[in-house]
């Protein structure tokens, strides 16, 4: 090769290498987020995966009965256009948990079987032991002996009780659950706390209303500095303004507690608000949609097509007790 055919070669080769070294510098000079623009092997934009804290629940109670599943069907739409961790909040398939009767369950709910993690209520136990409930959600309902369990989701420590006491040892202060519960407390380092059981300790409700029963898990809650409650059995929705273990308001450290009885299996009605009632509707079936962020949490009901009634706002989880 002539000198005259090796200079067009040598000026590009020049260029190429110029424009590769500007390029390196620009990139470190911009950090990381300049890398992380790349192409996806899709094609689309990569993007910086969301905070760990920042997860979905789902929530509803009282939902699937075998005799009409258009309610349920009805909420069930409404999984399917939200994403995140479904919480079953007992009295799932109705009249008695059976076998038969979770095959309904199925058939609307069960489509998000996967994502759900369930507490039992009281008609899960017409069937001996719960059998028909424990047999279909398997390990995700936790020990059929027990019913009670614990997880984690981003920043959020999640706690599943089980208020059908007396078949599982009592709920009592003193009962293996409520030992359970505190030793479970003791352990957590997560920044926020939400539990979730059937039967509330607060309603206004007028099938159910108040049960003291529950007193004890609310008790250990607030000594722990726990944020949100979530109940169903009665067959409404019901928000109350943070409060303690006696139903007193309590802006500063106090539980935000839901009624969420809107699954799909009917609807009933109200006594009179109680101190700490802050909204209340049983217009409409829907779910209970809540973002959980690092140190904070946004609450929506979500009502079934063609309800009227909504609720939304918002809440800051407060410093976890001294253990």
């Amino acid at each position: 090769m002539n000198n005259s055919s090796a200079r067009p070669f040598g000026r590009a080769f020049f260029f190429v290498f110029l424009l590769a070294s500007l390029w390196v510098c620009w990139a470190i000079q911009s950090g990381p987020s300049s890398v992380m623009a790349q192409r996806a092997p899709s094609g689309g934009v990569m993007k910086a995966s969301p905070a760990k804290s920042d997860q979905t629940v789902v929530a509803a109670g009282d939902i699937v009965d075998c005799n009409n599943l258009s309610g349920s069907e009805a909420t069930a739409k409404l999984l399917d256009t939200i994403p995140g961790t479904v919480l079953a909040v007992g009295d799932l398939a109705y009249p008695n948990g059976s076998g038969e009767n979770f095959r309904c369950y199925d058939k609307t709910w069960g489509r998000h079987k996967s994502r759900t993690r369930p507490a039992p209520g009281n008609h899960e136990y017409h069937t001996a032991g719960a059998a028909g409930y424990f047999r279909y959600f398997g390990r995700a309902a936790g020990d059929p002996r027990r019913g009670y369990y614990s997880f984690d989701l981003g920043s959020w420590h999640i706690i599943a009780l089980n208020s059908q006491c007396s078949d599982v040892g009592g709920c009592r202060k003193g009962s293996p659950q409520e030992q359970w519960l505190r030793d479970d407390l003791q352990k957590n380092s997560s920044s926020c706390t939400l539990a979730f059981w059937h039967v509330p300790l607060f309603s206004s409700g007028d099938e159910h209303g108040n049960s003291l029963e529950m007193k004890d898990f609310w008790t250990d809650l607030y000594s722990a500095g726990a944020d949100i409650v979530l109940n169903g059995h009665d067959h409404d929705y019901e928000r109350f303004a943070p409060q303690n273990p006696d139903g007193g308001a309590d802006p500063a450290h106090g539980i935000r507690e839901f009624v969420v009885g809107t699954g799909g299996k009917n609807q009933r009605g109200f006594r009179r608000p109680l101190p700490t009632t802050e909204i209340r509707s049983n217009r409409s079936f829907g779910v209970l949609e809540i973002t959980l962020r690092a140190h904070d949490y946004d609450w929506k009901f979500v009502p079934v097509a063609g309800g009227q009634f909504t609720d939304s706002g918002s809440g800051s989880c407060h410093p976890t007790r001294a253990k």
